[in-house]
């Protein structure tokens, strides 16, 4: 029966274009009020999750918000969820002031320190005679991979993926992938340091700049 009316929705241009009406304010971007009061039914949460009370979750029924056990959404941080999923694991840190916009998943026991903005989500801008605004959105999945560590002011980009137990500096824009058991900074983030697991330790790495030699 649901997926009969979720087809319907999706074939039906006007009756899409209400509904959104009715559960999206136009100019704040954001779930209706009524809309906000149901979100405890239709968040997934595990046990002894925090989300603290100056969270902006602006979260809807229609994609999903999974946030898994003993995982914490520090204050002032944004949880969107409109455009794609929003999934993160267990024992996980979103910090102060953090803006998760999906298509995202970030794994377990990640960290995420001040003012790190994560999005799978891009403006389109080609036709040059039509507001940015009024030209819609494009989207590509961000996945952040378990034991991740995001340093402060950091950004990544739609479409990225960060492998597991990375480390990536303060500051940084990630514009490219960056591989598992790995150090990276700067804007763009390169990879400074890879872990060598033959000799067990961490080593500086020339990733980048065997990248760099074959892009050119």
């Amino acid at each position: 029966m649901l997926t009969m009316i979720l087809q319907r929705i999706k074939t039906n241009p006007q009756l899409k274009k209400r509904l959104l009406w009715m559960t999206m304010h136009p100019l704040r971007t954001r779930p209706r009020l009524w809309l906000r009061w149901f979100q405890p039914f239709y968040m997934k949460r595990g046990k002894k999750t925090v989300i603290y009370r100056s969270v902006r979750r602006d979260i809807v029924p229609f994609h999903n918000f999974v946030l898994g056990s003993y995982s914490i959404v520090e204050d002032y941080a944004t949880i969107n969820n409109q455009v794609g999923d929003v999934v993160i694991g267990s024992a996980s840190r979103i910090g102060l002031h953090n803006t998760i916009i999906g298509p995202v998943t970030i794994g377990d026991n990640v960290l995420l320190a001040q003012n790190v903005v994560i999005a799978g989500l891009n403006h389109n801008f080609e036709d040059v005679y039509e507001p940015i605004s009024q030209q819609g959105v494009e989207t590509k999945p961000v996945v952040i991979e378990d034991d991740v560590w995001v340093g402060a002011n950091s950004v990544v980009l739609p479409g990225i993926t960060i492998g597991k137990h990375a480390v990536v500096g303060a500051g940084s824009v990630v514009t490219r992938n960056i591989p598992s058991f790995s150090v990276a900074l700067g804007n763009p983030a390169k990879v400074i340091k890879q872990y060598d697991a033959e000799h067990k330790q961490w080593i500086k790495s020339n990733l980048d700049e065997n990248i760099d030699r074959i892009q050119r």
